[in-house]
């Protein structure tokens, strides 16, 4: 536990409350509830080291302080997270008690290194976007969202060797339910693609095979499955869109079936993808 002023309450509390949650106990020596709850407060800092830290603020010493919060009564605590006072209690929890005040405070470890990973990613740091996800899922290996997002990481931004059988057992690790969102189809339908270009011809030679046979199907299923590897959705759209007009029955449908995960692949650019979405139903409904 650490005691703090006036003049460092801000690096104290607001600042270590961006890595953390904080606990501030306004406090006095003559108060006895105060002494109570000290050793229990320590306790329950000891439990979430590096997660948890308890400040103590003298009253007698910090009048203003005491007086920007409003202590009327002592001991008073003020948890606070991100910067922000966001709860707090006046007088001495019981030990669990004061646990379920604590819990409700602190995030979820795996959720904080899923969040972790997504802010490596957004700044380029794949490598460690990507530990932060596997980290994740060592600490919760049931929750779908890390599995799904560890799955796009390794398909659309690593170039790791073993990628692809990684991205295959995240997502056959996905649950029963998740298997039936339309993220986890997206992403099947992507490592597929992805699986399957290691397999197919250059694309410049399914396009010469489509320029010589324009009712080819499987060449431009085939281009369409190595252009989605490529991420290249729009000309992959049109290879799609044009296998339903010729024929819609063609491999069970699998052209509709393609475009609509491209759709969900393609979230990002919501201009190609309700411009597709309108040509499709136009086909569908001539």
């Amino acid at each position: 536990m650490l005691d703090t002023t006036q003049e460092n309450f801000t690096g104290d509390v607001i600042d270590a409350s961006h890595d953390g949650a904080v606990l501030v106990d306004f406090w006095a020596p003559w108060c006895g509830p105060c002494r109570t709850l000290s050793p229990l407060l320590a306790t329950v800092e000891s439990e979430h080291k590096g997660r948890l830290k308890v400040v103590k603020v003298n009253v007698d010493e910090n009048q203003e302080l005491a007086a920007r919060f409003g202590v009327r009564s002592i001991p008073f605590v003020v948890a606070f997270v991100a910067g922000q006072p966001v709860d707090s209690f006046v007088g001495v929890l019981a030990a669990d008690a004061l646990r379920q005040f604590v819990g409700r405070l602190l995030p979820d470890p795996a959720e904080t290194q899923r969040r972790k990973a997504a802010e490596l990613l957004e700044a380029g740091a794949v490598a460690g976007a990507a530990s932060a996800l596997r980290a994740a899922l060592a600490l919760d290996p049931e929750r779908d969202l890390t599995r799904l997002d560890l799955a796009r990481l390794l398909l659309e931004h690593s170039s790791e060797a073993g990628r692809l059988a990684e991205a295959s057992d995240c997502l056959e690790g996905v649950s029963a339910a998740g298997k039936l969102e339309p993220r986890w189809i997206a992403l099947d339908i992507q490592l597929r693609s992805q699986s399957r270009a290691a397999e197919l011809p250059a694309v410049e030679v399914l396009q010469r095979r489509i320029v010589a046979d324009p009712a080819d199907l499987q060449a431009r299923l085939d281009l369409a499955n190595a252009l989605v590897a490529q991420r290249d959705y729009q000309p992959a759209l049109e290879q799609l869109l044009a296998i339903v007009e010729r024929d819609r029955a063609f491999g069970d449908d699998v052209g509709r079936r393609l475009m609509l995960s491209v759709f969900d692949l393609a979230a990002g650019q919501p201009q190609l993808v309700s411009s597709f979405r309108r040509r499709l139903s136009a086909v569908l409904n001539r």
